[in-house]
């Protein structure tokens, strides 16, 4: 799943800038996203939280597939 989730990123902010941490713990999967420069968090966060909204809604589709749970965050 970080591999999608850099990938996704990827696409938004472009190459570097972002860091993504994964903490699983058993059927469960944490993201953490780390963004530089701070002010790129708004990109990803998106108008009214839109594009994180989206981005979360894809990988819980995948984890869905995959049976799993996932959370995507974006760490400070």
């Amino acid at each position: 799943m970080k591999e999608l989730l850099e990938y996704i990123l990827t696409g938004i902010l472009g190459e570097g800038g972002f860091y993504v941490t994964e903490e699983v713990d058993g059927e469960f999967v944490r993201l953490f996203i780390k963004v530089e420069p701070e002010e790129n968090a708004g990109i990803v966060i998106g108008k009214g939280g839109t594009t994180i909204k989206a981005i979360r809604n894809i990988l819980r589709v995948k984890a869905t597939l995959e049976k799993k749970g996932v959370s995507v965050n974006l760490a400070e």
